[in-house]
């Protein structure tokens, strides 16, 4: 008899702590770690696991905001020099998904040929990468969607896989600046990709603010569960 009340408090316990488990937002770049960098085609990893890209112009914030979904200071660089990084660095997940931090784009101080090198690189892969499950595209927020931007959205989209817009250095508008550099974003999509524009979503975030950061993680789970 005194064993039947240890027992349902056993299980209240295990069911207590499973709902606990299932209320906790998703994490999906908390310990991630460095694996791999590739400067051609035929370094790419291999081994077929799903892969989340991480774009974005140079200074538009795109190594803080991995840093900060990855609850790191330093596991993306960001360089002193915006626009040298010249290689796709992978990281990998614990759900055994990668992120791959792409080479940042539109820096004017770049040489033009290793600037097209760079783009055609990035091209081939967000448009041909199989293994490629979502696009994260980091946009500055007070400067929206840039030509190049538009152009990797609009290799990618076609393929109707999901695309996360971090509107980025949101801390440094008001808060009646960073509704309206969303809406602006949003109408953007909907005039250069009509057919495709209910597939992003846009995220305001700010990583000084911690702004949007679990909204981003939300957004980004389901595409590797």
């Amino acid at each position: 008899m005194s064993k039947l009340p240890i027992v349902a408090d056993s299980a209240a316990a295990a069911k207590a702590a499973a709902a606990s488990d299932a209320a906790r937002p998703p994490l999906p770049l908390v310990g991630a770690v460095f694996e791999t960098g590739a400067a051609a085609a035929w370094q790419l990893p291999k081994d077929g696991a799903a892969e989340i890209a991480f774009a974005g112009r140079s200074n538009s914030g795109k190594s803080s905001a991995i840093n900060a979904l990855a609850r790191q200071t330093r596991l993306a660089f960001a360089s002193r020099t915006p626009g040298r990084t010249q290689m796709i660095n992978y990281f990998r997940l614990r759900s055994g998904a990668l992120a791959a931090d792409l080479p940042g784009y539109g820096y004017a101080a770049v040489p033009r040929a290793l600037k097209k090198d760079w783009q055609d690189f990035l091209w081939s892969y967000v448009t041909t990468r199989s293994s490629l499950v979502g696009l994260v595209l980091i946009v500055d927020a007070r400067h929206g969607l840039r030509t190049m931007d538009e152009q990797l959205l609009g290799g990618f989209l076609p393929s109707e896989r999901p695309v996360l817009i971090l509107a980025t250095k949101v801390d440094k508008l008001n808060q009646a600046e960073r509704k309206a550099a969303v809406v602006a974003i949003r109408n953007r999509l909907r005039e250069a990709f009509p057919e495709h524009a209910s597939a992003v979503a846009v995220v305001p975030f700010s990583v000084p603010a911690r702004l949007g950061i679990e909204e981003a993680d939300a957004a980004i789970a389901p595409w590797i569960s």
